[in-house]
């Protein structure tokens, strides 16, 4: 029978952080035919800015057990490069051995070799990136149309004078994965359940691996107590703009 996704997902290496360069070392330590890679792959890999570990599938019954695994890296030149591995045993109670591949079909071939049932695909879930931890802080990044999230969260900010400039507006149309996660906060004012903030962090990655934040307000202290959208540059003015505004008690009408 085969194993549900949240069962079934034991990574095959420690869940500790770790570079790509040695997220690279150890898949290709363990693997029984990593010389089978050609050596055009093993350079693409040199330039890789963040990479992710997934489930895609696995099998366990009678003590035999099959997981396939997909590593994904995100390269300098903004491409992305997936490799294949395959952990199985080929006998109840015996050592895993690892098997990797450059293609999701020669995995498939190698898995159909096995004494197992047919490979079941676990359920596909986004690839999230996972930077080193050399590069700053650490966000999970998910490839997604990034840019096109940066112009509309822009566009859609009230604030007039304080808001980014055309400068991040154009930084940001390099942007290729993002996050975004709420922060801690102001999140009513006492006693005015209607007058409510919530502030949220918009983490950008860019093609050259740098990142940009935006810091988005949201709250309802408008004469008609209507949701406003607010951006900055940083977390300090983002809060600064929370207590300002709620220091007046409402805000000007939009431009």
């Amino acid at each position: 029978m085969s194993v549900p996704y949240e069962t079934a997902y034991e990574p095959p290496e420690s869940p500790e952080p770790h570079s790509p360069e040695e997220h690279l070392e150890r898949l290709l330590g363990r693997a029984l035919n990593s010389f089978d890679l050609p050596d055009e792959v093993i350079h693409r890999l040199d330039s890789a800015l963040a990479h992710n570990s997934s489930l895609h599938s696995a099998h366990h019954s009678a003590g035999l057990h099959r997981e396939t695994f997909r590593h994904t890296w995100l390269l300098a030149d903004a491409t992305v490069l997936t490799l294949w591995e395959l952990v199985h045993n080929t006998a109840p109670g015996s050592a895993p051995q690892h098997e990797i591949y450059t293609d999701e079909e020669e995995a498939g071939v190698a898995t159909s070799r096995l004494p197992l049932p047919p490979d079941t695909p676990a359920c596909d879930r986004p690839v999230v990136l996972q930077l080193p931890a050399e590069s700053g802080p650490r966000h999970a990044y998910a490839l997604d149309d990034s840019a096109d999230h940066a112009r509309r969260l822009l566009r859609r900010a009230e604030n007039t004078g304080d808001r980014p400039g055309d400068d991040v507006a154009r930084l940001l149309r390099a942007a290729f994965a993002h996050q975004i996660t709420q922060a801690f906060g102001r999140p009513c004012l006492s006693g005015e359940a209607r007058l409510c903030f919530s502030l949220y962090e918009h983490a950008f990655l860019l093609f050259d691996g740098g990142e940009v934040s935006l810091w988005e307000v949201e709250h309802t202290l408008t004469p008609d107590g209507h949701h406003r959208c607010e951006v900055y540059d940083t977390e300090e003015a983002a809060r600064a703009a929370m207590e300002r505004r709620a220091r007046e008690g409402a805000t000007p009408d939009r431009p």
